[in-house]
């Protein structure tokens, strides 16, 4: 039994200038809690798209073996599927999962504070409060497949909340001072910058909607999942970090520099921030199921 239905128009266009419009489809989104044994593999794969070039050292496996479990014993995360079938694979997730004692999480808490040394205050405030034990930190963790459209988040966000109270209600430990948010992002140079704008100036997709060119990063900096931005304005640190073992790049490099990004809210901000995302990626009402 799904926890609710959403309907979507999912833009399946790879963005041809030859095409008059878009192919847009017609998707309805089921709204699942984790199960360990049957989302196993599909929430691996999602991880490892996360992580990148660092899935491998992470050991994806095992860290998808504790987040689904602790999922699904306790009720906290959702899943996104589309064939009615809640044992089929979902298409995105989102969960969090305690970082105190959870020895699980071991390799991933030690690569985020390596990356954090960058920002000696980012990376001194998280030290710190992992080794507080009056702090407990909530490691939100979740990922789409690229055409999953972001207006799926404020439900997934939502809900993830009202499972938190629950879990809390329950005796459960996800009473949380922070949370600790990993996205992932892509860098672009100005050269990159402006020879995308230039394709999408020529685009007829672009023209017929009023875009000229692309919104620019003052950093060249662009998230793939457009509620960072959201995130990022209730957090209190952020950091963008290079995959350890990303190929070095040049000249002559084809595809996207792909990097990594945390993220840290207090607790006391997280049901704004759940609102914000609510109110900024709303579904339109054209959109909505019955």
């Amino acid at each position: 039994m799904s926890k609710r239905k959403q309907n979507h128009d999912m833009d399946v266009d790879g963005d041809s200038s030859d095409e008059e419009t878009p192919t847009i489809v017609d998707v309805n989104f089921d709204f699942y809690n984790v199960n360990a044994d049957n989302d196993y593999l599909a929430i691996n794969r999602l991880l490892i798209q996360l992580f990148g070039y660092d899935a491998e050292s992470l050991q994806t496996g095992p860290l998808t073996d504790v987040i689904t479990k602790a999922a699904e014993k306790n009720g906290v995360g959702s899943t996104i599927k589309t064939d009615d079938e809640e044992g089929s694979d979902p298409y995105a997730f989102l969960t969090v999962v305690g970082c105190h004692d959870n020895s699980g999480l071991k390799i991933l808490i030690d690569y985020v504070l390596s990356k954090t040394k960058a920002d000696q205050g980012f990376h001194g405030t998280l030290l710190s409060l992992l080794q507080d034990p009056k702090c407990n930190i909530g490691l939100i963790l979740g990922e789409r497949l690229i055409n999953i459209p972001v207006q799926v988040m404020p439900a997934m966000y939502r809900m993830l909340l009202e499972e938190i109270h629950g879990a809390i209600g329950d005796g459960q430990p996800y009473r949380f001072t922070h949370y600790l948010f990993i996205s992932r992002v892509y860098r672009l140079t100005p050269e990159e910058e402006e020879a995308i704008a230039a394709v999408q100036r020529n685009s007829k997709r672009y023209k017929s909607t009023g875009n000229s060119q692309m919104g620019r990063s003052k950093d060249g900096v662009y998230g793939f999942h457009p509620e960072d931005e959201e995130i990022i304005q209730h957090a209190t640190h952020t950091i963008t970090y290079s995959f350890t073992n990303a190929p070095p790049r040049d000249a002559e490099s084809v595809g996207l520099d792909v990097a990594g990004r945390v993220m840290l809210v207090p607790a006391e901000k997280f049901k704004a921030l759940v609102e914000r995302i609510g109110v900024t990626y709303a579904v339109a009402e054209s959109s909505k199921g019955p």
